[in-house]
């Protein structure tokens, strides 16, 4: 029996083919093939072919192994690249420009391998970087998702014959030093402000909580984010503290969650932050808004940053960068961000399934 037959299927989607994903994903699988053992693309075999020659700087180009099915990544040898084709094949789009057929592309092969994951013929999904724009051009159903997340939540939900209000979500955004949870996700500023509800702020404390018991094999602690400057101060700046969110943190507390807060913004990211001789004070924060959550983990190192999606009945990561279309096919991205989401896929499909046994 192959060594890889314990391990979960996973599937790494294409993203935008005109972005960086399918050379970070080449490179990913010419560099860490133990990482990459089990693992094959859901994509489009030219467009990953050209990734292959691009990333070749005059070495052997890595081959392409075209699969049948998924199951067949468990039989390939290290050092070539899987691809199940789950598009109908297309004309190559142009590097580094937006298209409608790109968008389209990327959202058809994230289509796909939800619904595999969905029906349990892949353990996890790792989706490439796909471009909001394109996204938008590609047409209906694709360009009613601002994002990976609200598509990802509406597949699952239609699965479920849920609604999507009936299947809450969260993007968690994690590296080795700093776990950050966001209340909102991709909504104008102002929207984001008046996102911050009761219900909403102790719905993703629960989330939260779940989820991260799951993968920690405990309770999670968590800290909360003020909105306002200095937490809005005892009210002098802002009563959304003192209103909303203390609030849903006495009721988190009082369902038995490890929850503290709300704590100045400014500051409750570094008493979260594992470092060098030094443990966190907590395991994840609860941030109000998308770029509040986001820039601290970012200064922290893109490359080593994990979009995680919490709430779906599916293992969902991706790497915490975009499609970088000002670099696509030059051979300078980086991997490391696609590398860490597939061990971070790995690790929660396992504990997922270590749940169910």
């Amino acid at each position: 029996m192959p060594r890889t037959a314990n391990l979960p299927l996973i599937a790494i989607t294409l993203g935008d083919p005109a972005g960086i994903g399918p050379e970070i994903i080449a490179k990913a699988f010419r560099d860490s093939p133990e990482l990459t053992r089990a693992c094959f693309v859901a994509g489009d075999v030219a467009a990953l072919r050209r990734a292959t020659q691009q990333i070749s700087s005059g070495e052997p180009v890595l081959p392409v192994a075209v699969l049948g099915a998924p199951e067949d990544a468990r039989e390939l040898p290290p050092c070539c690249l899987p691809v199940l084709q789950v598009v109908a094949p297309a004309p190559l789009v142009t590097m580094g420009t937006v298209s409608a057929s790109a968008g389209r592309m990327a959202a058809e092969c994230v289509v796909w391998a939800t619904q595999a994951a969905l029906r349990g013929q892949i353990g996890a999904l790792v989706t490439a970087p796909l471009h909001k724009e394109a996204l938008a051009l590609a047409g209906a159903p694709h360009n009613g998702y601002p994002g990976h997340t609200e598509m990802l939540q509406a597949l699952a939900a239609a699965h479920g014959r849920q609604t999507v209000a009936a299947m809450p979500v969260r993007m968690m955004l994690a590296n080795d030093e700093l776990r950050v949870v966001l209340v909102s996700i991709h909504l104008s500023l102002r929207q984001a402000l008046d996102a911050v509800t009761f219900d909403q702020v102790l719905q993703t404390l629960q989330i939260t909580h779940r989820s991260l018991q799951a993968m920690l094999g405990r309770a999670p602690r968590i800290a909360v984010a003020g909105l306002n400057p200095h937490a809005g101060e005892g009210g002098l700046f802002g009563r959304e503290e003192l209103d909303i969110i203390a609030p849903a943190v006495a009721a988190a507390q009082a369902q038995g969650l490890q929850v503290l807060g709300p704590f100045a913004p400014d500051t409750v990211f570094m008493r979260a932050r594992a470092s060098a001789g030094q443990p966190a004070l907590f395991d994840v924060v609860v941030a109000m808004y998308h770029d509040q959550g986001l820039i601290p983990v970012k200064y922290l190192g893109v490359e080593q940053g994990v979009n995680v999606t919490l709430g779906l009945p599916l293992v969902r990561t991706s790497p915490d960068h975009g499609t970088a279309f000002d670099i696509a096919g030059s051979g300078q991205a980086d991997p490391a961000s696609l590398l860490a989401a597939i061990r971070m896929a790995r690790q929660l499909s396992n504990s997922q399934k270590n749940s169910h046994n």
